[in-house]
């Protein structure tokens, strides 16, 4: 498999790394076997996308992520979810209920990449274009006729490379093309992350860069009106379960680690 990806794109590679290692090992914490298939397709020395923090982080906003989606299919059973930068995330293998419907939505050069590696599948949607322009809310509005619930927007490993008056533009293309509201699940760095990026343990080994920060997800929240913060979790809140080391990172530097936070509107 031949992949050509952006600088931004290049750095799905990260978490798809994190998931293979972590699912061969003996007592994986998740399992990903579709990052096992892909990375030994690549034939790539992943060990310079493969570092303790960064993996550690991938691994909890990949359990807090998985927790927190079972919850909202448990209770609309029918819902269509759009992951907005999906790089080579296998999240609908974890999830799905045999109901909801999926779209992975990324740049042209990813999902080009992405179709290498996945096949079609009945109730997912790939979606090559940018999330900050109208065109890829078509084929999502045409799925919500019909269902009950609204949309659902994970944006994984996606804001910390948009300026704040990007993340805006697509609050604003959110608000837009969904009338009628919806849920939207985003991760977060700190400002503090932004400014010291070149000491990240991989992003640094990319030529990527921290394009906005936050100290609180209500600075999201406030870049538009019509967006409400329900509610804000530290990655540190799954990891400090697992290690000393995780621990200690919890207790000297509690607002370090990315967040994931929940909104509506």
């Amino acid at each position: 498999m031949e992949l050509k990806l952006g600088d931004v794109q290049t750095t799905a590679l990260i978490p798809l790394a994190v998931k293979a290692s972590e699912t061969l090992r003996k007592k994986p914490r998740i399992r990903d076997q579709k990052a096992v298939e892909i990375i030994k397709a690549l034939k790539i020395d992943t060990k310079q996308y493969d570092k303790f923090m960064s993996h550690e982080g991938v691994v909890a906003r990949t359990i807090m992520l998985d927790r927190q989606l079972k919850g909202i299919i448990k209770k609309h059973p029918d819902t269509v979810i759009v992951n907005v930068g999906a790089g080579f995330d296998d999240r609908f293998t974890r999830v799905d209920n045999g109901k909801i419907m999926w779209f992975d939505l990324d740049l042209p050069d990813a999902i080009e990449a992405r179709r290498k590696a996945f096949p079609e599948r009945g109730r997912v949607v790939m979606i090559a274009g940018n999330a900050l322009e109208d065109a890829w809310c078509e084929p999502v509005k045409q799925s919500l006729s019909g269902r009950k619930s609204k949309p659902v927007l994970i944006a994984e490993g996606l804001f910390m490379y948009l300026t704040l008056d990007q993340i805006r533009t697509f609050l604003e293309v959110l608000k837009r093309n969904f009338p009628d509201g919806g849920t939207l699940i985003a991760e977060q760095n700190c400002k503090l992350m932004q400014k010291n990026e070149k000491h990240h343990d991989t992003v640094k080994k990319t030529n990527a860069h921290f394009l906005s920060g936050t100290d609180s997800a209500q600075e999201i929240a406030d870049l538009t009106d019509g967006i409400r913060l329900i509610e804000e979790h530290s990655f540190n809140e799954e990891m400090r379960k697992y290690s000393i080391r995780g621990k200690l990172f919890a207790l000297l530097l509690p607002k370090m680690n990315d967040r994931w936070a929940t909104f509506r509107w």
